[in-house]
């Protein structure tokens, strides 16, 4: 069987995964300046290396209330089309190796847009893992928004 290696973080309780090979680099939380007129969920930019990229708060993107920022809250940058960008993640320390026997179909009560990015949910005993394709996070709309920052 074939595997593939996930990037694990955490929003609040609950286990998220990231094909490896679309993290760029995973860093400390850096607070990011504000930008006007942007979504809620873009928290700013940061400048990462002399480039300026987007930060983007994925609790706030899910809908995922309680906690702030700690000293376990990490960036995970990712290539997002022409653009790198940063995840703030509560916690990141974790690539884990899985069989794709072990991914399940994204469950079919997750309807709509939202189900395009959960590539599937990762089994391993009795935990679960949901498996993101974040270069779907966005409609075609925030894309732009995002591309003009």
């Amino acid at each position: 069987m074939a595997e593939i290696q996930l990037v694990v973080f955490k929003l609040g309780n609950e286990e998220y995964g990231v094909n490896i090979m679309n993290v760029q680099e995973i860093g400390p939380y850096e607070a990011p300046v504000k930008v006007p007129n942007v979504p809620d969920f873009i928290e700013g930019i940061i400048n990462l290396r002399g480039t300026v990229i987007p930060v983007i708060s994925l609790k706030k993107r899910f809908n995922i209330s309680g906690g702030g920022i700690t000293e376990n809250t990490r960036n995970v940058v990712i290539n997002f089309g022409t653009k790198q960008v940063a995840f703030i993640v509560d916690d990141a320390s974790e690539v884990l190796t899985i069989d794709t026997g072990d991914i399940e179909d994204t469950p079919a009560i997750i309807a709509g847009a939202e189900r395009k990015y959960i590539t599937g949910i990762g089994k391993q005993g009795s935990r679960l893992l949901i498996i993101l394709d974040l270069s779907y996070l966005l409609n075609e709309q925030e894309h732009r928004q995002l591309e003009a920052i």
